[in-house]
């Protein structure tokens, strides 16, 4: 199988890393061959924590795949995404150079540069530049200008900046792990691209991603992206929460919470009663599942009223007919959709990936991809069939090269 067309989509998550194995078929398809689920360590809300448990962690997952993938290894798509990412609106302004005023590639090139001209502090780098809409003489909403014609083209864009020691850490874990990366991407874009129709994307959606340390948010109208944001609260604080309330282990509270959890506490009976002991032999009482499931939705109500909040601050609270759709491991809890519709008052649904996007021969691996777990490391490798070093040249750290081409594949 020793393939330089097999490229990995590899969401290193601070619970979980996720990886998925595809190969680039000579007729363009991408062929879905393997995922691997496995325990993280060393990283702390999206970044790393403690470079050498980092380290240990991925090259467990990278040994796995190299087992019978032997170079998609050295082909990886890596997320980013920790609380440290910072999103800002910008804007760039250009006169038109031609004497006819029609609007050219460079013309556009040149709004968009400006539109990308942002001060930075000297330790942040700018991981992606999105360009949301073109404005011809103060006509916006316009996707592509090409042709047009007008004295003066604004663009503006979705800036994205990280902090780069962190950037630089997780690439060097990946490396010293003997992983090759090839290109880097905003986790929350890749969950999105896996997810949400083009039909979602034009009515307006909100992809909601709960991950163990934090939650991203991507919101969509008319098929652009309108805004971002990534959350310092997500699903391992509920199990923290159940710690101190049932005075338990974090591996005791973790296992009620997978197995008695449930999102909205008043569909929940108050006489059925979970004999802790079972699961934790330090444990002597019982509590009521109606009381694990009071701890479970106080926590999630909180994350949804950050996401809700998020929305009122661009007017979009409650305003969104594809509604809500749900991403991550912290989808999973049973009941979360309808508190989701509760709290933020709009349609919501669990965010399966699209498999009409792969080529999926193994009905068991079918099975298994039906989970909303899986959106970002599938999403990571459709960004990486359309930017796989076959066609453009290898990761720059820098930015320089590379990131210029990240926008692209997000804009409609």
């Amino acid at each position: 199988m020793a393939s330089n067309n097999f490229i990995l989509g590899l969401d290193i998550g601070t619970a979980r890393i996720k990886a998925a194995v595809g190969e680039i078929k000579k007729d363009g398809q991408l062929s879905l061959a393997r995922v691997f689920r496995m325990p993280s360590a060393g990283m702390r809300k999206g970044m790393v924590d403690d470079i050498g448990e980092a380290t240990r962690a991925i090259n467990s997952v990278l040994f796995e795949v190299k087992k019978g993938f032997k170079l998609a290894h050295k082909n990886i798509f890596l997320n980013t995404g920790g609380v440290n990412a910072k999103v800002q609106a910008s804007r760039g302004i250009v006169a038109v150079s031609r004497a006819d005023f029609e609007i050219h590639k460079d013309d556009i090139d040149r709004a968009i540069q400006a539109s990308q001209a942002i001060s930075l502090s000297s330790n942040r780098m700018i991981v992606h530049a999105i360009t949301r809409e073109f404005i011809v003489d103060g006509v916006g909403e316009i996707t592509d200008p090409m042709g047009m014609t007008g004295n003066r083209l604004e663009a503006n864009s979705l800036i994205i900046d990280a902090f780069s020691p962190a950037i630089k850490s997780l690439n060097r874990a990946v490396e010293t792990s003997s992983g090759g990366l090839s290109g880097l991407i905003f986790g929350p874009l890749a969950s999105a691209s896996a997810v949400l129709s083009k039909n979602q994307r034009e009515l307006g959606v909100v992809l909601i991603d709960i991950g163990a340390a934090t939650t991203s948010i991507c919101v969509y109208e008319e098929n652009k992206l309108l805004h971002i944001a990534i959350l310092p609260v997500g699903c391992g604080h509920v199990t923290n929460d159940l710690a101190i309330g049932l005075k338990a282990s974090i591996e005791a509270a973790e296992a009620v919470k997978t197995s008695y959890g449930y999102a909205v506490a008043k569909n929940v009976s108050g006489k059925d009663l979970i004999d802790l002991s079972k699961i934790d032999s330090q444990s002597k009482n019982s509590v009521s599942r109606r009381f694990i499931s009071e701890i479970v939705e106080m926590r999630l109500a909180e994350i949804l009223e950050w996401v809700n909040n998020e929305l009122k601050h661009i007017g979009k609270a409650g305003k969104l007919p594809a509604g809500a759709v749900l991403v991550g491991g912290g989808a999973k809890m049973p009941g979360l959709i309808d508190l989701t519709k509760q709290e933020l008052r709009l349609p919501a649904q669990i965010g399966l990936p699209d498999l009409s996007n792969f080529m999926v021969s193994n009905s068991d691996l079918n099975t298994e991809l039906e989970d909303p777990e899986y959106a970002c490391c599938l999403g990571l490798l459709l960004w990486g069939k359309e930017n796989s070093p076959n066609k453009y040249s290898s990761f720059n750290l820098s930015g320089s090269n590379f990131f210029k081409k990240i926008f692209g594949y997000f804009v409609p």
